[in-house]
């Protein structure tokens, strides 16, 4: 009798807890369906907070990522403008930023940076003020660092190749031909190659 009790009441418990189980499900499943859906002002917000975060963004690049989300262009704008206002976006410290990033860990000349950064949406004056703090004295220098650093993998072949591989390794990064060449050329000589006559190689104006 005692067991049945027992097992009458360990049932009647095991039948509150269970209903309970189920009224919690239920009570969060009505809270979240309770929350007003996200305005597009709050979608748009909350994306380009999401993406600021991760790393600095141009205004073109967020506008885009809102269009892909469907943000009206209205709204969008709204939004980037008032970022602008408060300094959470700024395409004149990026392409800054950006310029002396580049160069820097990759060793890319003014062109290449200005290629990048026009893709990235920066208006040409403030690419053209980023690209200031490179003269042409720095960008020789860096050029002659990365020929410096590849002249080793090139030795063994003919001077024509090495020439050509080297001078095409500065091209690929944005430098000028004439540059490119004259480093190239300097290196070799001082190496001990001679790299007299690049005209015969195809580089003009040299």
């Amino acid at each position: 009798m005692r067991e049945q009790e027992r097992g009458g009441a360990g049932g009647r418990r095991g039948r509150r807890e269970d209903g309970d189980r189920e009224d919690r499900r239920e009570g969060g499943r009505e809270g979240r369906q309770e929350l007003p859906p996200q305005t597009p002002e709050e979608q748009a917000r909350a994306i380009c907070l999401r993406l600021l975060t991760g790393m600095p963004r141009t205004r073109r690049q967020l506008a885009d990522a809102l269009e892909k989300r469907g943000i009206p262009e209205e709204v969008s704008q709204a939004v980037l403008s008032r970022y602008e206002e408060v300094g959470l976006i700024d395409d004149a410290a990026f392409a800054g930023a950006w310029v002396e990033s580049r160069h820097r860990g990759r060793g890319l000349a003014r062109r290449a940076l200005a290629q990048e950064l026009r893709t990235k949406g920066v208006h040409a004056t403030l690419v053209q003020e980023a690209l200031e703090q490179l003269d042409s004295e720095q960008e020789e220098e860096t050029a002659r660092e990365l020929v410096e650093r590849k002249l080793r993998s090139t030795r063994g072949l003919e001077r024509d190749k090495r020439l050509r591989r080297l001078a095409g390794m500065l091209a690929r990064k944005g430098y000028p031909e004439g540059m490119a060449l004259r480093v190239v050329r300097r290196a070799l000589e001082e190496e001990g190659q001679d790299a007299d006559d690049a005209e015969e190689l195809g580089y003009p104006g040299f």
